[in-house]
């Protein structure tokens, strides 16, 4: 084993001082095991940001990157299906994964938790680019993948990149080269939203404008990333709306977008389980390799 591989599920903390952070030693993180095979499935109370790395090691790797984001209301982190199962698909590619283990909005340990989130997110891209030649990626080539209400946090960064929602020590740029959005949370406007998911971030009663703020539909500009979009017809939970009007306003906006409206799926199919929806990762393969991120 190469020492670039023996870093592989190696968590690296995400800051030295987490912003806005507020001590509460009773706070403490929750782990959700399966006693079968060890598997880290679930993950709540998230206290400590952290991104490990999954590097290729039976394909080459391309250069390109992918900061993944699971999914789980903001409640939780599904941490092995939409995490862990997904980065050694991406190596699979030649692509270099990482798995943010991002913190879940909580007043408890966070001064404004509308954007501790956010906070990670962008951290983790600016982490990415800054040790690009670290892990011999291209730092012109680090995407985002979010599902669910990880899609959200995905669709934010996409669109908030530029936000000063703390001081950074890396003076490099937050923006992901592109994202793909997996049946995401875009909007928190009240018709649409994945009500779970806008309470646990903006809280009970969330004025219009914190709603308007984080309606990623309405932020969208022409710097915003190419973005890939998934969503199933059938998707009771996270309705298509969500990706189908992000996809308006990439179109509106002269950026490059691909969607994919499956006819069925439901919600948190993950790589894809049945029906139409388990073809979307051959479909993300073709569009990363249009785009050059796949060789």
């Amino acid at each position: 084993m190469n020492s670039l591989q023996a870093q592989n599920f190696q968590p690296i903390p995400l800051w030295d001082k987490i912003p806005g952070e507020i001590e509460d030693l009773n706070y403490r993180e929750n782990v959700g095991l399966n006693i079968s095979n060890g598997t880290i499935e679930s993950i709540s109370l998230v206290k400590t940001p952290t991104l490990t790395v999954y590097l290729p090691n039976k394909t080459k790797p391309n250069g390109t990157s992918v900061i993944i984001l699971p999914g789980g209301g903001y409640q939780h982190l599904a941490y092995d299906k939409e995490g862990v199962k997904v980065a050694e698909w991406f190596n699979s590619l030649g692509i270099t994964a990482f798995v943010l283990k991002y913190r879940l909005p909580s007043d408890l340990i966070m001064t404004n938790k509308n954007i501790g989130p956010l906070q990670d997110a962008q951290q983790a891209v600016r982490y990415v680019r800054q040790n690009a030649a670290k892990w011999n990626i291209d730092p012109n080539k680090i995407g985002v993948l979010g599902f669910s209400a990880g899609g959200h946090l995905a669709s934010t960064l996409a669109t908030h990149y530029d936000d000063k929602v703390y001081e950074s020590t890396l003076k490099v740029s937050a923006r992901p080269d592109f994202s793909l959005l997996i049946y995401p949370v875009i909007s928190m406007q009240n018709d649409i939203t994945h009500k779970g998911s806008q309470t646990s971030l903006l809280g009970n009663n969330p004025s219009q404008e914190l709603i308007d703020s984080f309606s990623n539909e309405k932020k969208v500009t022409a710097q915003t990333p190419p973005t890939f979009l998934i969503h199933a017809t059938d998707d009771t939970v996270v309705l298509p709306e969500n990706s189908i009007n992000y996809y308006l306003a990439l179109k509106k906006n002269g950026v490059s977008a691909e969607m994919h409206i499956y006819e069925k799926g439901g919600h948190g199919f993950g790589l894809g389980v049945n029906d139409s929806s388990k073809y979307w990762t051959r479909d993300c393969e073709e569009w990363l390799k249009t785009h050059g991120y796949k060789n």
